[in-house]
């Protein structure tokens, strides 16, 4: 994964990878919710955009691309090729269903781009003394002859009727996003270069990041609502100025006031993708050193009040929970981190009338606590009326959610798709040992042990079951029969010495015990099965005398 993005209420997680697919998590349960592929594209995203209500994903890639999604259904509704590379592309906020888009490309100025049209309007990175802005060339160079500018960095106000824009000289540009005009100036201490432009959610403050390895943060004096005509009645203003760019200045300094500076006084270290809290009270910023993924949190007043150190990889982006004191980092490697505060156990919380001890204290027993009708107390008695109708459809409003746009249903959460799990590589070779399997059923398996015991050997089947038939007895035999035991050259004769009384008859057991030892030699030289049939008939005359 290379950027993520939270949607308005934290739910979802967005998260563009290197493989040109985009996919989301489920926030609350960690699990992967969608995955939207293009086969067009097949490049590294660079940042992922949601839309104010979480029914619209915009990607933008290092082919050029910008790839709009829906969320509910998964399909593409369109895709644009600039001539440069996007690293940045956010859709406008305030519409449920937006078309319009700002894309900050790599080495040119800031674009407002149709999605639906695919026309694209270059917005002034820079105002000259007399009021127009200047023309860009093909080196990209402003008019007074300054070297091209770096990256530059834009974002949309709370309802995207204002475009902030950052520029190399040091200046944050207030543009009317209808009219393209240029409202206000507002010159940052310094005069570097301005990497990164955030607006808090609120719309109340806005922060800038510069090559002076300082994070400036400012307090918004316009209202939320209804921005665009309020500057406009400040540009409208006829007082008298030596300059227009004087005029644009003093409209800044109605715009914009310097809350506090950000800096970390030891390392003068560089920052990377610094962002607001959820509700702006917190601004947490990354260092942006190799092989270091260290986070630093300040207050609004610039008090810093917590470090936060990981793994020895680069940080390359970061998102803060809209809700929760919740931050999820991506290092270089594409792993995404999860930063979020260590609860500790209250088991007050499940029983209220549980008291927790630092240490153990010897506990008096009340008089009548064990027996068996112990004295209950007295409770008051509740009246409920059980004929009151309850309202179970109206609730009421999270306050960080609540705005005035707040009828357009949004999308909270999504359906979980199962994933089919894989075919079986030979489903033939499992129907055939089944087959074989009903086979070794019917041919009786008793009959295989007893040709264990015997020592025969059996050869290796393909499957558990399958077990050649000829080594088993013959199937008449049921698998209730015992068999009988054969007995040994000396286990006749001591049977025969018990039985026997008569001459004749122990003469004619050691005749057949001879010719049994015979029959014995014979199968010494492999023929078995002779010896095993003669001693049974020896068995049988010996049980008729």
């Amino acid at each position: 994964m290379k950027c993520i993005a939270f949607n308005r209420t934290g739910t979802l997680l967005a998260a563009g990878c290197s493989n040109g697919s985009c996919i989301i998590w489920d926030f609350e349960t960690r699990g992967l919710a969608r995955e939207f592929r293009d086969k067009d594209c097949t490049a590294p995203i660079t940042s992922i955009s949601w839309s104010r209500y979480g029914h619209r994903l915009l990607a933008s890639a290092t082919d050029k691309s910008l790839t709009l999604w829906d969320v509910s259904n998964g399909e593409k509704i369109a895709r644009i090729t600039l001539q440069q590379t996007p690293l940045r592309a956010s859709l406008q906020p305030g519409y449920p269903t937006p078309s319009i888009c700002l894309a900050c490309p790599l080495s040119s100025a800031p674009l407002l781009v149709d999605l639906n049209t695919g026309s694209t309007t270059v917005l002034p990175v820079s105002v000259s003394e007399n009021g127009n802005p200047p023309a860009p060339n093909s080196r990209n160079k402003f008019a007074d002859g300054t070297p091209p500018f770096t990256p530059t960095a834009a974002t949309f106000d709370k309802h995207g009727d204002l475009i902030y824009v950052g520029n190399s000289k040091g200046e944050i540009l207030i543009i009317d996003s209808k009219t393209i005009q240029v409202h206000a100036v507002i010159p940052i201490p310094g005069g570097t270069v301005v990497k990164d432009i955030v607006l808090s959610r609120d719309g109340q403050y806005l922060l800038t990041n510069s090559n002076d390895r300082v994070i400036r943060v400012y307090k918004n004096i316009l209202p939320v609502k209804g921005s665009g005509e309020e500057i406009r009645n400040i540009s409208n203003d006829n007082s008298d100025y030596e300059s227009h760019y004087d005029k644009l200045k003093a409209n800044g300094a109605s715009c914009l006031i310097l809350s506090c500076e950000l800096s970390d006084a030891i390392t003068k270290i560089q920052w990377k993708t610094p962002c607001f809290s959820g509700n702006g009270e917190w601004i947490v910023g990354a260092s942006a050193n190799k092989g270091e993924h260290r986070l630093q949190i300040w207050d609004q007043t610039g008090r810093l009040v917590k470090i936060l150190d990981g793994p020895k990889e680069a940080l390359i982006d970061l998102a803060w929970h809209p809700v929760e004191p919740t931050i999820a980092t991506v290092s270089v490697t594409g792993f995404v981190y999860i930063w979020a505060k260590e609860h500790v156990e209250n088991w007050s919380a499940f029983a209220p009338d549980f008291v927790e001890l630092e240490e153990n204290e010897e506990y008096v027993e009340r008089e009548d606590e064990f027996d068996l009708n112990p004295r209950e107390e007295e409770a008051e008695e509740v009246v409920i009326d059980e004929n009151a109708e309850i309202d179970i459809e109206t609730y009421e409003k999270n306050t960080v959610f609540s705005d005035v746009e707040d009828s357009v249903d949004g999308i909270v959460f999504l359906p979980a798709i199962p994933s089919p799990d894989a075919p079986d590589e030979q489903p033939e070779k499992c129907l055939g040992s089944s087959s074989k399997l009903e086979d070794s059923n019917l041919s009786g398996s008793p009959s295989s042990m007893d040709a264990v015991q015997n020592g025969q050997a059996i050869p290796q089947a393909s499957s558990p079951m399958e077990v050649d038939n000829s080594t088993a007895e013959d199937p008449a035999e049921g698998p209730n029969s015992k068999r009988k035991r054969r007995l040994s050259v000396k286990g006749l004769e001591m049977q025969q010495s018990d039985k026997g009384k008569k001459p004749e008859t122990k003469n004619k057991s050691n005749g057949k015990n001879a010719k049994s030892s015979a029959k014995q030699m014979d199968s010494a030289n492999g023929n078995s099965s002779a010896f095993d049939d003669e001693a049974t008939e020896d068995d049988e005359i010996n049980i008729d005398i």
